[in-house]
């Protein structure tokens, strides 16, 4: 007897979270060229009982692709191989600061907590955190950084920075 109504509670729960997950999806109401210019048409937002996520899986350029710029100006790399950059400042000699991080490892709080680190894997911010500023110097003025240094290390989550006279004035998730 117990164990057919612990049968019938597992396929009640089956069927009610087929059936939350099945009303959370949603179908565009305009099309993608509505949402694009100086005053894009935005849809209305809609409640549901679980919220929808899209997160797209992070990938980086091909070898032989750039994004496609405005006529009249170019895209290149400027640097590669930097590990989740955030942020970045152009000092006044021309050296760019580039902040490298991820989002702090933390553990999982239940159910919700375990689909949060799936979609955010999926996202590519589940890896560790580099937590560094990194300085970019393009020594011959190409367009290309011919050196990385690491400018500092230890950091928490650093996402904003701001030379203020001779002071470096780096942003953290828990300083400044």
């Amino acid at each position: 007897m117990l164990r057919s109504l612990k049968l019938l509670l597992v396929l009640v729960l089956a069927v009610l979270i087929i059936a939350a997950v099945g009303s959370c999806a949603g179908n565009a109401d305009l099309p993608v060229s509505a949402g694009m210019g100086p005053e894009p048409a935005l849809p209305a937002p809609k409640d549901s009982l679980l919220p929808l996520v899209n997160v797209a899986k992070a990938t980086g350029w091909r070898d032989d692709e750039t994004p496609i710029a405005a006529d009249g100006l170019a895209v290149a790399p400027f640097a590669t191989g930097l590990d989740h950059p955030r942020w970045l400042y152009v000092l006044p000699n021309g050296d760019v600061l580039v902040a490298e991080t991820n989002a702090q490892e933390k553990k999982p709080r239940g159910v919700i907590g375990r689909i949060e680190r799936r979609v955010m894997k999926r996202a590519g911010a589940r890896t560790k955190s580099a937590d560094r500023i990194s300085l970019l110097r393009d020594l011959d003025r190409d367009g290309e950084a011919e050196t990385r240094t690491v400018l500092l290390s230890g950091l928490t989550s650093p996402f904003g920075m701001s030379l203020v006279g001779d002071r470096l004035y780096v942003a953290n998730t828990d300083s400044v």
